[in-house]
């Protein structure tokens, strides 16, 4: 396995056979991410792919794999079919394949084109949302409107591929705090999707939103005001079936709640952290991380 440079994937894939099938991010504007600022965006070949999975062949049987990096569904149709075909000729046990993607990457693809995929076994498509805010979405440079968000995850589903979006707490500063969150609760009901991941912004160096931090143009929500939105967001959406986690490691405040049937226990527990406005009861800042 020959991996080049940090290689990123979602918390659910810990257990998964991580594989390169791009290198870095395609769009890699978004003003808040530095995860792909240093790796130019390639294609890998399906010669080296190929390779790699052989090269994994020694772990045995495995049931879930990962096609890293950033927005891997970009990659042509027939070249993923390739390279699909390949995840299950070099391990025929696999259940599942997960990739990240961003809205206009699914609308490039047809419903067909999505169902041939899913037939060799693609069968996890992560969303970045990140906010339901129009314009929060255009100033953080994400690259889709609302509606192409929306139409993007009901493209997903409709093809039978499990949803799984993210947002994030605070991306809206101090000032669009309420609106971001009212705003995402809106795009997730539209959205309605499988799963969601809240993740809380963590500023990193390099990046526009840490440069509009320094400057005084951007503030971030306390960790309670982001506790504040996450209550927002759960409160005000309404989902057929969603599971809704908050346990990132970003994230002050751990949620892992089945949605709607958890909705009144999980917003207890929220208030009361909220009423008792106790540091203690938050995950503590040195163990907060990307």
């Amino acid at each position: 396995m020959k991996y080049v440079g940090a290689v990123y994937r979602p918390p659910s894939e810990a257990g998964s056979l991580i594989i390169q099938a791009t290198l870095g991010c395609r769009h890699n504007k978004c003003a808040f991410c530095g995860s792909y600022l240093e790796k130019p965006f390639s294609i890998r070949k399906l010669e080296e792919i190929r390779e790699d999975l052989r090269d994994a062949t020694y772990m045995g049987p495995v049931t879930k794999v990962f096609l890293a990096d950033g927005d891997a569904l970009c990659i042509p149709q027939k070249r993923l079919l390739e390279i699909l075909e390949s995840v299950n000729e070099f391990f025929p046990s696999v259940e599942r394949v997960g990739i990240y993607a961003n809205a206009k990457d699914v609308l490039r693809k047809s419903p067909e084109e999505l169902t041939e995929l899913r037939a060799l076994k693609l069968g996890i498509i992560y969303l970045g949302v990140e906010t339901g805010d129009e314009e929060l979405l255009k100033r953080i440079c994400k690259g889709a409107t609302y509606n192409e968000m929306v139409q993007a995850a009901r493209r997903v589903k409709e093809s039978g591929i499990v949803l799984s979006v993210t947002v994030l707490l605070g991306i809206g500063g101090v000032e669009g705090s309420s609106r971001h969150a009212a705003e995402t609760a809106r795009i997730l009901t539209d959205m309605d999707p499988d799963y969601v991941g809240a993740l809380s912004v963590m500023l990193v160096p390099g990046t526009p939103l840490h440069k509009d931090y320094v400057q005084g143009l951007f503030r971030l929500p306390d960790p309670f005001g982001l506790i504040v939105e996450l209550r927002t967001m759960i409160a005000e959406s309404s989902f057929s079936h969603c599971v809704f986690r908050s346990n990132h490691a970003s994230n002050y405040l751990p949620v892992k709640a089945t949605l709607p049937k958890d909705k009144e226990r999980i917003l207890e527990a929220i208030d009361s952290v909220l009423l008792a406005r106790d540091k203690r009861k938050l995950r503590p800042e040195f163990l907060r991380a990307l």
